[in-house]
């Protein structure tokens, strides 16, 4: 399958997609576990992404094989840093950090990645990736040493997005953060999206199914769930399943 054409076939045929975040430092690294999972992620969702901010040597990898074992859904990862490639994996969000000016998730993350990313098999899916305040210091700050954007600054936030697309960036990520408690604004979703002729991702807080349907409608043609279904493996049994199709 290529991912990409799926998304952006999606997006034409009006149907929005899920995908469900797993960070191998935060879930049990063990079959059976995976196994009752992935039972209730494949029921839901369209993608599995598979990363975090920090990642133990070999995590990403052992979940990225038990997933395959699991699951039909394509894998994807969305990596911290280049050490969390997986060749195992169907494809990879190849992030650029737009929102900071530190160079090195802007660039040298990315040059770090190409001795393992040239010879694999990875669909390699460019990816503007733009962090939003969502009302507490989130593990991507930390670790980018970098401040997000204020969700009041809408016109910077298009504007970074615009610019991302302008760059030849193929997706767009608005990411509020892990554990945000603040999820990215409606109005700001909106906006993107109006200005963008490409797919828009949108993660970060969202935890209930009315969060999920209000990004939707603003125009999210992707949703990422992680810290919700981390804290509650039965959150997609709440979900309906007319909001996601």
């Amino acid at each position: 399958m290529n991912i990409y054409q799926h998304i952006t076939d999606s997006v034409q045929q009006g149907k929005k997609l899920l995908a469900i975040l797993l960070d191998p430092d935060k879930i049990i690294l063990e079959t059976q576990y995976i196994t009752s999972i992935t039972e209730k992620i494949n029921k839901k969702a369209d993608f599995i992404f598979v990363g975090g901010s920090t990642v133990n040597q070999g995590a990403t990898e052992k979940l990225v094989k038990i997933l395959k074992k699991t699951t039909q859904l394509p894998i994807i990862l969305f990596p911290g840093d280049f050490t969390q490639i997986s060749n195992l994996a169907d494809a990879i969000l190849f992030l650029s950090l737009l929102s900071g000016d530190n160079p090195e998730y802007l660039i040298h993350q990315q040059i770090k990645s190409i001795p393992k990313l040239k010879n694999s098999s990875l669909e390699v899916i460019s990816t503007g990736y733009i962090l939003i305040d969502g009302g507490v210091e989130t593990s991507v700050q930390k670790v980018s040493n970098t401040k997000p954007i204020p969700q009041k600054d809408v016109e910077l936030i298009v504007n970074t997005a615009l610019a991302g697309e302008y760059a030849g960036k193929r997706l767009i990520y608005l990411e509020a953060g892990s554990g945000a408690k603040i999820v990215v604004n409606h109005d700001i979703i909106k906006k993107v999206k109006t200005a963008l002729d490409i797919p828009l991702i949108v993660g970060g807080g969202i935890r209930t199914e009315e969060q999920l349907k209000k990004a939707y409608d603003a125009g999210a043609d992707l949703v990422v769930i992680g810290t919700a279904f981390e804290q509650d493996i039965h959150f997609l049994n709440k979900i309906n399943n007319e909001n996601i199709s």
